[in-house]
């Protein structure tokens, strides 16, 4: 019998008697709950968007609050063995259960969020977040008065380590005297925990908040506290109105839609997809015009429309790790296989980057 704690199944879109005998199949795996505001959030919306999108051609079904270890295996079998057409896993860590039932069911598709192992039946897709961090780097460098940042982490995996050292890159070249202090909270969603890690940064000296963590938790403590803060997958500026700056949203709903489509025509293959802000993977929130000023906010989009055309990079040389080795030299970029596999932070960044 399989047994999943805390784990809630939700099947929608099937009315008895009202199926269309070729109706596909879609099931998704969440890490939190779509209540969180943030990343699983944002998948849920996706989820419905593709629905929108495609109608009777699909019905959706998702698993919510599954962990990354077993439990995740019992999950994503259930979705498999119960009919599903495709399976989006959604979280970076359900990479290794993701391709152990892929190779139980080799007639479903199966796609991982965030991660980089392929098989035949087993597609990848992730977003550019850290074009996001870029501009989020560029407007906590102009607007910190104690020159520190908090910055709450979830693992230290590659996709998370871009971010930082794409945040800090940018705020340093605005403003040279910035520090970062990082906590790794060793979880995408624990609001208790990433609050806690908020206050923490925040008693360090910490005047903007920013956040790899699932639940705009941070945002609240920013508020209370009279700090501001930058949102996380969605635009959570209802939650902290007073602090928050802005936001970098995940935008999967046509990448879903697009890809069920594949499915219902007989098209699919497995493919890698690494979208970012010029496939609108990628998106800032409105700019607070509360908090920003208007020549920073101008600054802010000309950057966007800059990362769109390819006229800017959100690691162009020369950059340096801690060691003072050169990593990218003047003139040049980081290419995909340097930011796919970034286990190393920038030089100016204090503290050891957990392994």
């Amino acid at each position: 019998m399989i047994k999943l704690i805390t784990t809630t199944i939700i099947f929608l879109g099937l009315m008895l008697g009202s199926a269309n005998a070729d109706q596909k199949k879609i099931g998704f795996i969440y890490i939190g709950p779509p209540g969180d505001h943030g990343w699983t959030y944002m998948h849920d919306q996706g989820r419905q968007y593709m629905e929108s999108q495609l109608g009777d051609a699909v019905s959706s079904t998702y698993i919510e609050n599954v962990p990354e270890n077993a439990d995740a295996v019992r999950a994503i079998r259930k979705l498999a063995a119960s009919g599903h057409d495709l399976i989006f896993t959604t979280s970076f860590n359900y990479m290794d259960q993701t391709l152990e039932v892929a190779k139980e069911f080799p007639d479903v598709k199966f796609e991982h969020a965030t991660g980089y192992m392929r098989a035949d039946n087993v597609a990848t897709y992730g977003a550019r977040f850290y074009e996001g961090r870029t501009i989020s780097g560029h407007i906590a460098g102009h607007l910190t008065k104690t020159n520190t940042i908090g910055y709450i982490a979830s693992f230290p995996i590659p996709e998370v380590v871009r971010g930082i050292n794409a945040f800090y890159l940018a705020a340093s070249k605005v403003n040279p005297d910035i520090k970062i202090k990082i906590i790794w909270a060793f979880t995408w969603y624990d609001p208790g925990k990433e609050a806690d890690a908020a206050k923490t940064l925040i008693n360090q000296g910490a005047d903007i908040l920013v956040q790899h963590t699932d639940t705009f938790a941070p945002c609240q403590e920013a508020e209370k506290a009279g700090v501001l803060a930058f949102g996380q997958a969605s635009n959570q500026e209802e939650f902290c109105p007073n602090s928050h700056l802005t936001a970098i949203e995940d935008v999967w709903g046509p990448y879903y839609a697009d890809r069920a489509k594949a499915v219902v025509d007989g098209t699919w293959s497995s493919t890698d997809t690494w979208d970012g802000m010029d496939k609108g993977m990628v998106v800032m929130s409105p700019y607070n015009a509360k908090l920003m000023p208007s020549d920073l906010i101008q600054e802010a989009v000309a950057m966007e429309i800059a990362l769109k055309d390819g006229s800017m990079h959100s690691f162009e040389g020369p950059i340096y790790n801690q060691a003072g080795e050169l990593m990218v030299p003047e003139g040049g970029v980081a290419d995909d296989g340097m930011l796919l596999g970034m286990n190393w932070y920038v030089q100016g960044i204090d503290g050891e980057l957990p392994q």
